[in-house]
Formats: structure tokens, sequence, C-alpha cells
């Protein structure tokens, strides 16, 4: 199907967009799908917070180097292309799932900000825990020095109180 070349101008524009918006991408290729496999795939991602949208190569191309991305090694054959919105690891795990089994999809890399990944470093994003993990154990590795400090800063006055209290029972009972 030939496309205007004002018709590939708004396309280049949309894929430009998608690719300033996302903070990874994943591309897969694809044979033999249907689309009872694609949409199955698509709600997956949706609920990643990406979205999955199949892109013609050249144009893709041309929106990467707009944005200033020079690898474009993956674009080749058919792509369908994840676009990670919200949490690049999330996409790439449900992509890496629904991929593992498949014998449809098959993923080729993908970008993590403008940094090309390979089919293996993909599998490795797809295997760091979620966003809110990676938050709260960053926060606990933060917070720890902090609240030692607190409880050696506060140690010497427990300790005070502690004779304090033992000196004024102790005097207690000598008066009784």
């Amino acid at each position: 199907m030939a496309f205007s070349k004002e018709h590939k101008s708004k396309l280049i524009a949309q894929y430009t967009d998608w690719v300033k918006q996302s903070q990874g991408m994943v591309a897969l290729s694809y044979n033999k799908m249907n689309m009872k496999e694609i949409d199955t795939l698509r709600a997956k991602v949706r609920e990643a917070g990406g979205e999955l949208h199949v892109v013609k190569n050249t144009l893709m191309k041309l929106a990467l180097d707009e944005v200033g991305i020079s690898q474009k090694d993956v674009f080749e054959g058919v792509s369908l292309i994840g676009f990670a919105f919200h949490d690049a690891p999330a996409l790439a795990k449900v992509i890496n799932d629904s991929t593992a089994k498949s014998e449809v999809f098959v993923v080729k890399g993908g970008f993590l900000g403008k940094e090309m990944l390979n089919v293996n470093q993909v599998k490795a994003l797809a295997d760091l825990p979620p966003l809110p993990v990676m938050r709260a154990k960053l926060l606990g590795t933060i917070l720890a020095p902090a609240s030692k400090l607190v409880r050696t800063l506060a140690e010497p006055a427990r300790g005070l109180a502690a004779v304090v209290k033992a000196y004024s029972e102790s005097g207690a009972a000598a008066a009784a």
C-alpha cells in the first residue's frame, strides 16, 4: 500500500511523538500472526502502561533520526514496537513473557532512552522488579543510615535515663 507524502509525514510525526514520550521501546518481529494474538498482546501491554504498534521501518528510522538515535539495526523485516510510557521494565516483562512460548512473536531488541538494547539486555530489563518495589528498596537503602544515626545518638540518653531510674529506685528502696 502506497502512502502519500502528507500521510508519511503525519506518520513520522506520530512515531517521533511516541519515541519522545516513551522511556523505552521493545521491537518485535512477527510472522503468521492473527488479530486475536496481536490484540491479546496489545491488551497486556496497555495494562503495563504502554502501547504496541505496527510500524513502517523506513518511517520509524526517519523518526529516530529526528530524535537523535543513530542505531537502528532492529528495524529490519516486519516490526511491531512496544512503547513504554510509564515503566520500561514492566513493558519488557510483558513482552518477554508473551514471546517466550510464542512462535508468532520474536524480540529483536529495544531501546532504553536513546541506548540500544540487544535481546539479552531486553530480557535482563524484564527481570528487574516493578517500579514500586524498586522505589521501596531505594527508599529503605537511603533511610537505613539515618535511622542508625538516630539510634546511635539516642543511645547515650537512653543509658543515662536508665541510670537515673535505677538510682531513684535504689534511693526509694533505701528510704523505705
